[in-house]
């Protein structure tokens, strides 16, 4: 990584800033009355952090998966997480969801991958984790863009 200082496009654009803050809080709600486990809330965050390569996201949000009592083992086979029984065929829906919505890139969100989060997710549950995905792609973009700082 250079040295190049960045510019914090948050505090640059903090009324955009401000917004996907909002829009955080809706995605939460949203998430919560589609009855998505907070942990599984966390799993997702932390998923996409890790496809996107964000340490900033990738900190915060395993911290606060542990202080709601995550597993530590499931956090660490996250990248994994379709090789282990660690988790639950709707973990296994939205895990696979939020991927594909983060790799567009790679062929959009193919059918087979949409069609095995909506057999084992409900419909609300099903936006909740797009929107969960589009959240954390935004804020993981805005934090490997300026360069947010992660030290021990």
């Amino acid at each position: 990584m250079s040295d190049l200082q960045r510019v914090n496009i948050g505090k640059q654009h903090p009324a955009a800033y401000k917004t996907l803050i909002a829009l955080s809080s809706e995605v939460e709600a949203a998430a919560a009355a589609a009855g998505l486990d907070p942990l599984l809330v966390e799993l997702v965050k932390i998923r996409i952090s890790q496809v996107n390569g964000c340490a900033f996201c990738l900190r915060m949000h395993t911290r606060d998966a542990l202080k709601k009592g995550e597993n530590p083992d499931r956090i660490a086979v996250l990248p994994g997480w379709e090789e282990t029984g660690c988790f639950s065929e709707t973990d296994r829906g939205a895990l696979r969801l939020a991927e594909a919505v983060t790799r567009v890139a790679d062929g959009h969100v193919r059918d087979e991958d949409y069609e095995a989060a909506a057999a084992v997710l409900t419909d609300d549950q099903v936006s909740a984790v797009a929107w969960l995905a589009t959240l954390m792609n935004a804020f993981n973009r805005v934090a490997i863009t300026s360069r947010y700082t992660v030290e021990s």
